[in-house]
C-alpha cells in the first residue's frame, strides 16, 4: 500500500468534468484506489464518492493506492491533477 499527498491546482477543484476525468483514470488501474481529505476517505473509482469530498482549489489530499500497480496509479493521478487535469 502507497500512498501521496497532492494538491488540487485547477481553478474549479475536484468538481464535475475534472472528476470525471479523475475517476475514469483511477478505473484504468487494477488496484483498489482512495482519496482521503480530513477524517473521510472515499473509493477514488466511484464519482459520487468523490464530489461528496468537495474538494476546491488549495485543498491537499492523500490517494492511497493498494494493488498490484498501486505506484503506477498514483503517478498516474498525480500527474492528472499536477497537470490541471488536462491529460
Amino acid at each position: 500500500m502507497l500512498s501521496r499527498e497532492v494538491t488540487i491546482t485547477n481553478s474549479i477543484g475536484l468538481h464535475a468534468r475534472p472528476a470525471t476525468f479523475f475517476i475514469q483514470k483511477a478505473n484504468s488501474y487494477k488496484s483498489s484506489i482512495w482519496v482521503e481529505k480530513d477524517d473521510r476517505r472515499v473509493n477514488a473509482k466511484s464519482l459520487l464518492g468523490v464530489l461528496s469530498l468537495g474538494i476546491a482549489k488549495g485543498m491537499t489530499v492523500t490517494l492511497i493506492a493498494d494493488g498490484q500497480d498501486e505506484g503506477n496509479a498514483l503517478d498516474g493521478l498525480s500527474t492528472l491533477i499536477d497537470t490541471g487535469f488536462a491529460d
